[in-house]
């Protein structure tokens, strides 16, 4: 990847993209190769959302759900530490110019933990229609509070920087927010801060605040049963039972799991995040059958849902 400059006028992205293909893997191509690729593939005559929501994609099936990679081929492009509010990551984005814009998620790394500890999932949420950022924290000490701010803050830089290439692919309107430990605790500071967001996942979240009456937002908490670092009993249970039941949520619990599971790959875990992205993010009800009634299998230790209302 070329380097990026650090001088404050310049371009926050970085020159190349990394481009992931369900089959072919990852190849380079420079922003003005591409550029010109998406001219040519009509970018300004997108097709507009689908009347039943903002469906993205063929019929979900499970196999779809469980590949390593779904239907859109994925590019990234990385965000140096000089912007505000967060510092830095990598976008993760669908290459396809064709559905129209897609919905977007800031997601957050744990304490004293870098993006690299679950870069695994931004290009498998992106490859199912989505424009992802995996942020670096300001500091790899900062607690919750200060997570949810940079959450939100990452969610305003792609939305709202006008230097951003990929702006032009996110609706503004469909963001939502995830992250693993602090992280997941931030996901809950920045759900309840702003209650626009159309969803949340916490995975493994820890937080010293155990009562959430204000969340509005849909959440779907994954928790792992033998974590002994944020033990569901005392987190993500708790969290789960204090968002009030007028508000969409759900709890998976993962078999056998430990505070880590997030950080290699977790298909159980992919499969339902991905689910309840699609449901809430793109108001698409096809992916209602994932989550009600609820999955099942040897992974799960148990799930507690409200069921989605279509």
């Amino acid at each position: 990847m070329a380097s990026v400059s650090s001088h404050p006028s310049t371009s926050r992205e970085q020159d190349d993209v990394q481009l992931f293909t369900p089959r072919t893997g990852a190849r380079t191509l420079t922003k003005l190769a591409l550029t010109a690729a998406l001219i040519a593939g009509g970018l300004a005559t997108a097709s507009p959302a689908h009347a039943a929501g903002f469906e993205r994609g063929p019929a979900p099936t499970d196999a779809l759900l469980e590949a390593a990679r779904g239907p859109f081929t994925v590019a990234t492009t990385s965000v140096s530490s000089l912007v505000l509010g967060f510092g830095g990551g990598t976008i993760y984005y669908p290459t396809d110019t064709s559905q129209g814009t897609f919905g977007a998620i800031a997601i957050s790394p744990g304490y004293t933990a870098r993006w690299s500890s679950l870069s695994w999932l931004g290009p498998r949420i992106a490859s199912h229609g989505f424009v992802v950022i995996g942020i670096e924290t300001n500091t790899l000490y900062d607690q919750p509070s200060s997570r949810g701010r940079q959450l939100l803050a990452a969610l305003d830089y792609l939305v709202e920087d006008s230097s951003l290439t990929v702006r032009s692919r996110i609706d503004s309107s469909r963001l939502a927010v995830a992250g693993h430990s602090m992280g997941g605790g931030g996901t809950l500071e920045a759900a309840d801060d702003r209650p626009s967001l159309q969803a949340a996942v916490p995975i493994a979240p820890w937080n010293t605040d155990k009562t959430w009456p204000g969340v509005q937002v849909p959440t779907m908490i994954i928790g792992g049963e033998n974590d002994s670092i944020a033990p569901v009993a005392t987190h993500s249970q708790l969290f789960y039972e204090s968002i009030p039941s007028s508000s969409e949520k759900a709890y998976l619990e993962l078999n056998g799991a430990s505070h880590f599971f997030p950080q290699t790959t977790n298909t159980t875990m992919a499969k339902s995040m991905v689910a309840w992205l699609k449901r809430f993010v793109d108001d698409d009800t096809r992916y209602e059958q994932f989550l009600c009634p609820p999955p099942s299998g040897l992974a799960i230790e148990e799930y507690r849902h409200t069921c989605p209302s279509s």
